[in-house]
């Protein structure tokens, strides 16, 4: 009995792709990757090159981005990740980072990639997810890309936070008096960002609890708070973009990002709406996500269903379409 269900996790956890750990030269340092490929026999390919989120992300995000390669591996894409800065024994620190950060790295791997003969370079764009919807477009304006997939991106960092700090207060059902008192510790947090605190400051202003902050964090968010995609939102237009957005998002104000994306990009045509009813902030499906043992067994025994009905399909389809868009455009006679 042990053997085989040893043998289902071997099975639903192998992948049709091709996997090969890559080094990216950038800013005097290395980046840490892993150059997913399809099987299809061609000697190139179009690439995904993949932005992390909010925390300290592998290359892989523990097995969870496979799925999604595959997925890209069917469309005729390879895809590219790498560790974070510090992160699996990478070098630097990713809480150093400021956005621009993220992009000039983002533009280097895409620098990198372009020069390989196995990646076709007219055929190279984004997916980026959460916090990467601040990375995402600082690429493009840095880069030529030629698609973007956006994963419940945020627009305004601040606004992010507080509608984050109210959805989750709501959905664990607190008083009235717990969300003042909330409500209140956060204008505070927003004061002390404004007058460049320090975090000891912030501790002291806390009552001396950090309440899970670190200096390194403080100084992330220090770097960071002010981002607002809003303006660089305009380096997409033209582009296909692809966004995707979950039903039962917390995190992330979707109806706002929607709106945004909609009035900076729709009038040139390019961007696709997804909308997964059933998916939570990671497009993971939220009846799922609630629990820890769902998504443990689910990640052993089946971890393509860990994701919203339809998600990696509309991923797939999307790509596919691409290529057939390149295809009309090298030959209008097609019909």
């Amino acid at each position: 009995m042990a053997a085989n269900l040893v043998g289902v996790v071997l099975w639903q956890n192998s992948y049709d792709m091709d996997e090969r750990r890559v080094s990216i030269r950038h800013g005097g340092h290395t980046l840490n990757g892993v150059l997913a490929t399809p099987r299809d026999g061609r000697n190139r390919h179009g690439l995904v090159v993949y932005v992390h989120g909010d925390g300290p992300v592998g290359a892989t995000h523990d097995d969870g981005y496979k799925p999604m390669w595959e997925a890209n591996a069917k469309a005729g894409y390879a895809s590219l990740s790498w560790d974070k800065p510090g992160v699996a024994g990478a070098p630097g620190d990713w809480l150093d980072q400021s956005m621009d950060d993220r992009a000039n790295e983002a533009a280097a791997a895409i620098a990198w990639a372009r020069a390989r003969p196995d990646i076709d370079g007219d055929r190279i764009g984004l997916w980026g997810a959460s916090q990467a919807g601040w990375v995402l477009p600082k690429v493009a304006a840095k880069t030529p890309v030629s698609f973007v997939i956006a994963l419940s991106p945020a627009i305004n960092w601040l606004q992010q936070g507080r509608y984050n700090l109210l959805a989750e207060l709501r959905a664990d059902g607190a008083p009235a008096s717990r969300t003042k008192a909330e409500i209140a510790k956060s204008d505070t947090t927003r004061r002390l960002l404004e007058r460049h605190a320090t975090f000891g400051e912030y501790v002291r202003a806390m009552g001396g609890d950090a309440d899970g902050m670190t200096t390194g964090r403080w100084g992330f968010i220090s770097k960071n708070y002010t981002a607002d995609a809003t303006h660089d939102l305009r380096a997409l237009r033209g582009i296909p973009v692809l966004l995707a957005l979950a039903g039962h998002d917390i995190n992330v104000d979707t109806a706002d990002t929607e709106r945004v994306y909609r009035k900076v990009l729709e009038a040139e045509g390019g961007l696709t709406v997804k909308r997964y009813p059933d998916a939570a902030h990671s497009l993971v499906k939220q009846s799922i996500e609630q629990s820890d043992l769902e998504t443990t067994l689910t990640a052993l025994f089946s971890p393509r269903s860990l994701f919203a009905d339809g998600f990696l399909d509309g991923q797939r389809q999307f790509l596919m379409e691409l290529g057939r868009d390149s295809a009309a455009k090298v030959d209008p006679g097609r019909g």
